[in-house]
């Protein structure tokens, strides 16, 4: 029987492989690498689903091959654990995960080539409780658990509220910091990266707050792998100047 530590523990081992292939260790298909080589299928399975978009982080940002059986294990992933119902009565932990999957989705119907399936549909309203962030403590603990959404290529309604809302992230990252929060504070601040990799004004320079989260912020794989797209959005040059 697949147990919660099971599950963690699969989860840190691909974010383990996603940061090595960030990092500039080549070779084979890595999803499907860690699928095929794990004791647990299932578990394994969980582990992408859990990591979602940032299974794309070493293609999008480091130029990697993203390898056709990738694309497999990402739309296996997708299909061993169907996205939740996100209408308007859905919980916010189901809107969360809606919309994890929906970036998975996109990303996958992007560079999965031939065969992949079509890129998912927006879940229903399911940014409107985002919309608002008058209550920015709650909210802010929202967008840092959709910190994966904080990826170049991706865009929708959750952007488009970050956009509008530099001010209660900023806020969001000095309370967690403050509270000792540091794996909040770290996905925050990869929001706040994101922003101005866009070209956003910041009311908060993220990259002295990022160096200090990196000090204290602990050495779970998935808070390096946070730490390393960071690195990457604080160090790329804004969009407009690598388009040919």
């Amino acid at each position: 029987m697949t147990t919660r530590a099971d599950f963690a523990a699969a989860t840190d081992e691909l974010a383990n492989r996603v940061l090595g292939a960030l990092r500039g260790a080549g070779g084979t298909a890595l999803v499907a690498r860690h699928i095929d080589s794990a004791p647990d299928t299932l578990a394994a399975l969980a582990a992408v689903r859990v990591l979602g978009a940032d299974t794309f982080s070493p293609h999008l940002l480091a130029g990697t091959p993203f390898h056709a059986d990738d694309a497999a294990a990402v739309a296996r992933s997708l299909d061993a654990f169907p996205t939740p119902a996100a209408g308007p009565s859905a919980r916010p932990e189901e809107r969360t995960v809606a919309w994890r999957d929906w970036a998975t989705a996109q990303l996958l119907a992007r560079f999965g080539e031939n065969g992949a399936p079509p890129a998912a549909a927006e879940p229903p309203g399911a940014a409107d409780d985002l919309a608002d962030t008058t209550d920015w403590q709650g909210w802010s603990v929202r967008m840092a658990q959709l910190a994966t959404l904080a990826t170049p290529g991706l865009d929708g309604p959750v952007h488009e509220t970050a956009r509008r809302a530099a001010l209660p992230l900023a806020r969001g990252v000095t309370r967690s910091v403050l509270r000792r929060d540091f794996p909040t504070a770290v996905r925050l601040v990869r929001w706040l990266a994101w922003l101005g990799h866009e070209g956003v004004d910041l009311p908060l320079d993220p990259a002295p707050v990022h160096e200090h989260v990196r000090l204290l912020g602990g050495a779970s794989p998935r808070t390096a792998l946070d730490l390393a797209v960071t690195d990457h959005l604080l160090t790329a040059r804004p969009p407009e100047a690598v388009r040919t």
